[in-house]
């Protein structure tokens, strides 16, 4: 399964224009300008970033995880880094609408980096798109293009907490036109992944990660109810990735948020994930993410 690590290399092969930016991109279609379409099909996929789309669909279906995604006309779309997508040429958008994909590693150091992992809506549990009304709509294209006038201009210090606080508010507006969409109805999953991924955030913000350490995988299927080859076989086919790899994604995900907070020092950081030794914390972490720990806090703590 091809994943894609940066937003310029997804977007390459979208077959879009390249982003303004190397972690973020806003396409939109205003009057009489189309949106760009997307490559006709694709095998599954998987990257690293964020998208959010108003997508206007004519007809087919886009393969979610293991489930087909209902949309359609005037329906907004959230999918989260790692989340499978396949498509074919049955698939067919109307060119109106907005999509905004941006790298997760964007918004690491802000609020909105532990605020987003809470919207429920970039699950796979939820395979029902937002449908808008009219008046929804038009709140949501208004944020947008206050995203993109940001975009588009000479970017400074100012824009990126600019379109960071933009986003926020786009997705406050989603939630409550979700809650009214789905009012009147229970959110039920059974779905493996969702409650893997449920199992190990409860037990990272409850502090057990540097008392106890890092949860084996056998102790994580144990409290699932299910084998520990069951828990990998199932999150590799429909993730591409097995549990070992699901659970070192999410302790580079914490450390990322960690290493930007003022006064830690790399070997905090680490016995902070659980690491007995923070060298085994530097060597896995650069391994994933290309740089070292301390590249990394050089790199975006200046942004």
């Amino acid at each position: 399964m091809k994943h894609f690590k940066t937003l310029s290399s997804f977007i390459e092969y979208m077959e879009l224009p390249l982003p303004e930016h190397p972690m973020f991109s806003v396409y939109a279609a205003h009057d009489d300008s189309v949106l760009p379409c997307p490559k006709e099909s694709s095998p599954p996929i998987t990257n690293d970033c964020y998208s959010i789309s108003l997508k206007k669909v004519i007809k087919g279906d886009l393969n979610y995880g293991r489930t087909t995604y209902d949309f359609t006309n005037g329906a907004l779309i959230f999918i989260a880094p790692r989340q499978v997508l396949q498509w074919d040429s049955s698939v067919l958008f109307e060119q109106k609408g907005f999509s905004i994909n941006f790298h997760e590693d964007f918004l690491k150091g802000t609020e909105l980096a532990t605020q987003i992992k809470k919207y429920s809506f970039f699950s796979y549990s939820v395979n029902e798109s937002l449908h808008l009304s009219p008046k929804e709509e038009k709140q949501i294209e208004s944020i947008v293009q206050n995203i993109e006038i940001e975009y588009q201009n000479n970017q400074d210090e100012f824009s990126k907490d600019i379109i960071i606080s933009q986003l926020s508010t786009l997705l406050k507006y989603a939630n409550r036109f979700y809650e009214r969409q789905f009012l009147n109805r229970k959110e039920l999953s059974n779905d493996l992944l969702e409650r893997f991924n449920y199992e190990l955030s409860n037990y990272f913000e409850s502090g057990e990660l540097s008392e106890k350490g890092i949860p084996s995988i056998e102790q994580i299927a144990s409290s699932l109810s299910v084998s520990q080859r069951y828990l990998s076989d199932t999150l590799k086919k429909e993730t591409g990735k097995t549990s070992t790899e699901h659970l070192q994604l999410h302790l580079i995900d914490k450390a990322k948020d960690i290493l930007l907070q003022p006064h830690k020092t790399i070997s905090e950081v680490a016995y902070e994930l659980g690491f007995e030794y923070p060298h085994y914390f530097s060597r896995l972490f650069k391994k994933k993410e290309g740089i070292s720990p301390s590249k990394y806090i050089e790199k975006y703590k200046m942004n």
